[in-house]
């Protein structure tokens, strides 16, 4: 389990990875980032970018309070609601491991892209339902890892390092897309695909992982997509 666990840390870092690689620099930005957590990510991002304001969303005060303390300006908010800030008035939206938990996925997508400015960028990253581990799970017979059938408890899989676990209401993933189905839904809510690419590549440690990705992008652990404002 502790080995599982180690794989999965290395493939979420070199998700992480992947984003900043995808985010152009953008000096003085407006960056946005939805589900920000405790913010520690979101200041890597402000980093790369050369963030001149952070902004995010996180529904967790424990989380949030910990990113205000880190000066980003959040907001204690649903993501199914409206969000708080005017048309076209963000330069960078980022959104890491989110959109899997949600159903209102349409409202989503379209509130990146009334927020988003011209010129500017979003970057969305989630899990890759045609991964190698998914597809090797489905042929086994077993339930894919990310693909949760219950709010309350995780089954059906039983080399998942999650397997068995409870009390996690809330977190379970609602929709699990493919990098063509995301794309396509991006597009219909406005935002073309301007990069695209998977990171970590279960079982592979890091370097490997990296050219495995390179060789083999449909079937990485994680989808990487940055979307400009679709003309």
């Amino acid at each position: 389990m502790r080995l599982l666990e180690r794989i999965f840390r290395a493939a979420e870092e070199e998700n992480r990875r992947a984003i900043l690689a995808t985010l152009d620099r953008q000096p003085g930005a407006t960056v946005l980032d939805l589900g920000c957590g405790d913010g520690a990510f979101t200041v890597r991002v402000g980093e790369r970018v050369g963030a001149g304001r952070l902004l995010g969303v996180e529904l967790i005060e424990e989380a949030a309070a910990v990113a205000r303390s880190r000066g980003i300006d959040v907001e204690s908010a649903e993501l199914g609601e409206r969000l708080p800030w005017d048309d076209a008035s963000i330069d960078v939206v980022h959104s890491n491991q989110v959109i899997e938990h949600l159903a209102f996925t349409d409202h989503f997508l379209r509130e990146i892209r009334r927020v988003l400015r011209p010129g500017g960028q979003a970057v969305v990253s989630t899990n890759n339902l045609a991964s190698w581990h998914n597809v090797v799970s489905l042929a086994l017979g077993w339930q894919p890892t990310p693909c949760h059938v219950s709010d309350e408890i995780i089954v059906g899989n039983p080399a998942g390092m999650m397997e068995g676990a409870t009390g996690a209401r809330g977190q379970m993933h609602l929709r699990i897309f493919t990098s063509r189905a995301l794309a396509e839904l991006a597009r219909f809510h406005g935002l073309e695909v301007q990069v695209e690419r998977t990171a970590g590549y279960y079982p592979l440690p890091p370097l490997l992982a990296r050219l495995a990705t390179r060789l083999d992008r449909r079937h990485g652990a994680f989808l990487v997509q940055r979307y400009g404002v679709l003309a």
